[in-house]
């Protein structure tokens, strides 16, 4: 069970950053996650970010949510997670989309990929990844042609992916260790309830169990200091409420739908430390304590 929350990632939050990132570690969370835009000037690169948040704490894992894969290839990528997992002893966890937005990819000299190519890179930098970590046997592919690279004496990360399409929750299916559903949806979502069966098919079509894949929400909302009225919009999404509240509800995504981790972005009025502690210190003891964890 994964509880973790979406850092601060401009280039004017640093120090807040650091210090959250320090809270978090002393109140024994377990993942801090960065996002990943390379080609917006005001944001911090997710892995440069999280290398510091990784050299300076020491429990607390990371990883980029979700790497943005046409823009970091995957050989490269694959040293690059080996490296912080080994620098990290093991706290290191690799994110992986796709690729969206390629009007802004292609900004950084990137050629356009079609959907079906983007889908086949991205399962193939799984294979990859793992190839060149220990125990692998890493094989040239049609997207990376690698040619003779030994693998790493580091074992391979856990790899949680941002699918959305068909094709790309398939690949989730057979390759991956967690899944974060896209546009922050929730257990409740048409969006959780039409893919996730994909995810389950798939795993089960290679002899995988479904279980094996963990779904990791992204999950914005206030953690208030009182109760609230109504803790979902009229629309269905969470708001938010009182540490009591977050705990009833993230406890019934566990027993009743299965959730396996969540990574909080605070919002609403009060400060981020604020709500971070209530995170780390009441919801989470507590949640983990009525499902047994």
């Amino acid at each position: 069970m994964w509880f973790g929350y979406g850092s601060p990632a401009g280039v004017r939050d640093v120090s807040s950053a650091l210090r959250l990132a320090d809270q978090a570690d002393r109140d024994g969370l377990d993942h801090v996650s960065v996002s990943d835009h390379p080609y917006v000037a005001d944001l911090l690169d997710a892995y440069a970010a999280i290398g510091v948040l990784l050299g300076r704490t020491t429990r607390l894992s990371a990883f980029v949510n979700v790497t943005n894969l046409p823009l970091r290839p995957a050989p490269v990528l694959a040293r690059t997670a080996t490296s912080l997992a080994a620098l990290s002893e093991g706290r290191f966890i690799l994110g992986l989309g796709a690729g969206g937005a390629w009007n802004a990819i292609t900004t950084m000299a990137v050629p356009e990929l079609r959907p079906a190519a983007a889908v086949q890179a991205f399962e193939e930098a799984m294979q990859l990844v793992r190839g060149l970590s220990d125990g692998g046997n890493p094989q040239p592919t049609k997207h990376y042609p690698i040619g003779d690279l030994q693998p790493a004496a580091v074992a391979a990360p856990l790899i949680w992916t941002g699918s959305k399409g068909p094709r790309s929750l398939a690949a989730t299916g057979r390759q991956a260790d967690g899944w974060i559903p896209g546009h922050a949806a929730d257990w409740f979502s048409e969006g959780y309830r039409s893919a996730r069966p994909i995810i389950d098919e798939a795993a089960l079509a290679v002899g995988r169990k479904p279980a094996d894949i963990a779904t990791i929400y992204n999950f914005p909302g206030e953690l208030t200091s009182s109760p609230v009225r109504r803790t979902r919009g009229e629309d269905g999404v969470w708001i938010g409420g009182s540490s009591d509240q977050w705990v009833e509800e993230l406890t019934g995504a566990i027993l009743e739908h299965g959730a396996g981790g969540f990574t909080l972005f605070p919002r609403g009025a009060e400060p981020f430390d604020v709500q971070l502690a209530r995170w780390s210190n009441e919801v989470a003891p507590a949640v983990r304590a009525a499902v047994g964890c």
